[in-house]
């Protein structure tokens, strides 16, 4: 299909003058792959959007995950207006907040007490945060390439947009905040163990994704994450598990449940909200106790617990437990996985998140993933979206199947990267 992108260039030109590189969030810029200006986009059904001047795609980012029963589902539509309607926000407990709370206890199976917030940045600094009052330790470990929102302890070697732009770190992170936060290769057990032997006696936390999604997917292999229960186990540590990606996408009760290990505490965003902005954290009781007002660890939030957040994420979770929905998603994301090998190309999965890279394989850490042929992607990016096929525009970041795509999209994309020639 021809592009026809004027009002989004012109929207563009507008919003660089308004706000820091036209966008609220960078890897939306689309500078990665090479386009002068992003999409702007106007709506969304299902599993396709249109942007500004008209033009659709197949969708496979789905608001970077949340959307995994699709843009607009009537039942998530339905729960959000029948929320508002009774009030958008009260800054007081609602009993909406309950059945949430409620329905994401009985899914996780670490979960005994959860809190809600707005964002995953927040459910993660928290986490953390609280990780560090328990035990009364100061360091963290993380892995390269993991994304953890943009608190400054996290910021370390960071994946998502920083390994898009190619920024190590950030500016503004003081020296010593960076000092306490330990990093080394995802899936190297060997290298975790060592700093545990070195900093054991002051390690707070162990923070990871069951499944890295944030430097493209790259799966835990067999033993690592059961190795790194081990070592927290063995030092006092806590095992903070991010699944604000993983969280009821690569199963109902996510990573942990479909890789059988257990956390400590637990961040979850994203698909929690349903598409509106809502995250979480929780854990273990006696851990979660210390937060106040039971305890003396303080974290709040205007609008944490949001009803409309509350509502969406409630349709959504009943939407996920409905016979036969996973099955649904292994089958498109399966396919998909097909349509996009290729000579050259790596495609990870994990349930319903993939990630095609340009790169010969295997992809096990991020130093496998830098390796990619980002260029090489930028040129497939286009060559997708100018066949009406909209992926994250970035080599870093997973494509998301939602319930909502049907198998003519799927074939639609496997025509289109068919048709992919260098």
């Amino acid at each position: 299909m021809a592009l026809v992108t004027s009002k989004s260039a012109r929207l563009f030109e507008e919003a660089r003058r308004l706000m820091p590189g036209g966008v609220s969030s960078p890897v939306r810029a689309m500078r990665s792959v090479g386009r002068e200006y992003p999409l702007f986009l106007a709506r969304g059904a299902g599993g396709e959007v249109w942007d500004a001047d008209g033009n659709r795609y197949v969708d496979w980012v789905q608001s970077w995950g949340p959307l995994i029963a699709g843009h607009a589902h009537p039942d998530v539509v339905a729960a959000v207006t029948a929320a508002a309607g009774r009030g958008t926000s009260f800054g007081a407990p609602t009993e909406l907040e309950l059945e949430l709370a409620r329905a994401v206890c009985a899914a996780v199976p670490s979960l005994e007490q959860v809190r809600f917030v707005s964002s995953g940045t927040e459910a993660v600094m928290s986490a953390v945060r609280l990780a560090r009052a328990h035990t009364g330790r100061a360091k963290l470990l993380k892995f390269a390439g993991g994304y953890h929102g943009h608190a400054d302890a996290l910021l370390a070697q960071a994946g998502s947009g920083l390994a898009t732009l190619g920024i190590p770190s950030s500016p503004g992170v003081p020296a010593a905040v960076a000092a306490d936060t330990l990093v080394c290769e995802y899936n190297d057990l060997a290298a975790v163990r060592a700093i545990a032997e070195r900093h054991g006696d002051d390690l707070a936390a162990v923070i990871v994704e069951p499944v890295a999604g944030n430097m493209g997917v790259v799966p835990a292999e067999p033993g690592f994450l059961e190795g790194l229960r081990t070592v927290c186990n063995g030092t006092g540590a806590l095992l903070v598990m991010d699944e604000v990606i993983t969280g009821f996408r690569v199963g109902y009760g996510g990573g942990q449940e479909r890789l059988a290990v257990r956390a400590d505490l637990t961040c979850l965003g994203k698909i929690v909200g349903g598409g509106l902005p809502a995250a979480a954290f929780g854990g273990r009781a006696d851990v979660m106790g210390r937060l106040a007002p039971e305890g003396d660890v303080y974290q709040a939030g205007t609008l944490s617990g949001n009803p409309l957040a509350m509502a969406a994420g409630l349709a959504t979770l009943e939407i996920l437990r409905a016979p036969g929905a996973y099955d649904k998603l292994e089958a498109t994301a399966g396919a998909l996985e097909t349509a996009l090998r290729r000579p050259g190309v790596t495609v990870n999965r994990v349930g319903a998140m993939l990630t095609a890279f340009f790169h010969p394989g295997p992809v096990r850490s991020f130093a496998d993933a830098a390796g990619s042929d980002t260029a090489r992607f930028a040129r497939f990016h286009a060559h997708m979206l100018a066949r009406g096929v909209y992926i994250a525009p970035s080599q870093f970041e997973a494509l998301m199947p939602s319930l909502a795509h049907m198998p003519d999209q799927v074939e639609q994309t496997a025509a289109a990267a068919a048709e992919f020639s260098e």
